[in-house]
């Protein structure tokens, strides 16, 4: 069982976990790829890579590159699709004592639906998060979540379609994050995550050519900080969901910054990368933070920010 007695343990959509730290979807692979490097028992969850209906090679390499501050990557949601999922990795997730959250993608809203109905008959998942940046094939590639009316309808269907608690990750590549947000909150949404990556792309002016073969990929890492730490602070303001921080989270520090701004919990994706103890310090530095301070539960500092 997850250990909930501590000062760290925090609920939100029903669901208890043992701390606020997740690690983000796409940096952490299925799990089993760290077992070796971290104590995953002290997480307080695992966000799977984007699941598809059927598998994705993904984009042509080179597919990720250093950046300063961070770092691109335009993987293109390659993984082994959700059959293969339930068959040969879940199990493994399955039998970790901590939260499993299977972060969900498609390129319809049928795809997404039918992604979580092949979901719903299976144990050992806690919640899903709905990866509505992927691109609407029946809108000419634009996101889903880059327009309200797209994103409510895409988590709508899911909501129709799984009983189990979904997250809505948000897309930053838009005009108005706090629109979006309210409007997955109105389709049912549970809790919303932000913010996914923002667009960016590097050149070799060697070769006069894009460094990835994407050309554009996704930013990440302490470069995109500031702005998710904005992001945050403006969603957790308007809606009544719980919020999950992502963006350049590399220590407790930047945990307890987006904690201050309203996020309840928090998910490190490029800090696994640097260092995949990152997040297990971050838990034990939040632990120390709380102890010092006198605060017995984490949850009492969530939105606590003084702005005015």
């Amino acid at each position: 069982m997850v250990n909930l007695s501590n000062r760290l343990s925090i609920k939100i959509a029903g669901i208890e976990f043992s701390n606020p730290v997740l690690v983000a979807s796409g940096t952490f692979g299925y799990g089993e790829e760290y077992q070796s490097l971290i104590d995953l028992s002290k997480l307080g969850g695992i966000v799977t890579k984007s699941i598809t209906l059927e598998p994705r090679e993904g984009h042509p390499p080179p597919r990720t590159c250093e950046s300063p501050c961070g770092m691109l990557n335009a993987i293109g949601l390659a993984n082994v699709g959700v059959e293969e999922f339930i068959k040969e990795k879940l199990p493994f997730l399955r039998s970790l004592e901590t939260r499993i959250i299977v972060n969900v993608a498609g390129s319809t809203v049928k795809e997404y639906v039918e992604v979580v109905k092949r979901l719903n008959g299976t144990e050992g998942i806690d919640m899903l998060e709905i990866n509505i940046s992927c691109p609407n094939v029946k809108e000419g590639g634009i996101a889903f979540g880059s327009k309200v009316k797209s994103a409510y309808e895409c988590i709508k269907a899911v909501r129709e379609n799984s009983s189990r608690p979904i997250i809505a990750k948000l897309s930053p590549n838009v005009t108005d994050i706090v629109e979006i947000a309210d409007a997955v909150q109105k389709a049912g949404a549970d809790a919303v995550s932000l913010i996914n990556t923002l667009v960016g792309m590097a050149i070799d002016v060697e070769k006069r050519r894009p460094v990835l073969a994407n050309i554009t990929g996704g930013l990440s890492g302490p470069a995109i900080k500031p702005v998710a730490l904005a992001m945050v602070w403006k969603v957790a303001k308007e809606v009544k969901v719980p919020v999950i921080g992502i963006g350049g989270i590399m220590n407790s520090q930047d945990a307890l910054e987006f904690v201050l701004a309203g996020a309840s919990m928090i998910q490190v994706g490029t800090g696994n990368f640097v260092d995949p103890q990152t997040s297990l310090k971050i838990v034990n530095g939040l632990s120390e933070y709380c102890k010092k301070k006198e605060i017995k539960k984490i949850s009492d500092l969530v939105g606590k920010l003084k702005a005015v």
